[in-house]
């Protein structure tokens, strides 16, 4: 069993920062395969950025990529977000995801059903 705890989201402005954060406790985290997900109001939960157990692995949605960097510390027992230039359109939910499985590739690990644990989130909110 993992349990993950999101924290790092707040109201900024277009254009500014956040780093969010995933702590994980429970089970070895470091072969574990993490993303991060986020939810708007009305619409599915949406893909953001995944990244392999080992950290040596990524990939993200095309609508961050060059904006936002996913990481890991494995001492540490985390996952971060870094998001850079951040626009009204990412306004939602943020949710920590993770699973068994290493690394999960391309077709898997855009697709909520195929993390087990998730944390309850964290509201970011970009101002224009």
């Amino acid at each position: 069993q993992v349990q993950l705890v999101e924290s790092g989201g707040g109201l900024v402005q277009a254009g500014g920062s956040l780093r969010l954060s995933c702590a994980a406790s429970g089970r070895t985290f470091s072969g574990s395969a993490t993303a991060w997900f986020r939810q708007a109001p009305g619409n599915e939960r949406e893909f953001v950025a995944t990244i392999s157990g080992s950290g040596c692995l990524r990939y993200y949605a095309d609508s961050v990529k060059g904006r936002f960097t996913i990481s890991r510390d494995n001492a540490k027992n985390s996952v971060y977000l870094q998001m850079n230039n951040l626009k009204p359109e990412d306004t939602a939910m943020y949710y920590c995801a993770a699973d068994r499985a290493v690394f999960l590739p391309p077709g898997r690990g855009q697709t909520p059903t195929s993390y087990e644990y998730w944390g309850q989130g964290t509201q970011v909110t970009i101002s224009s």
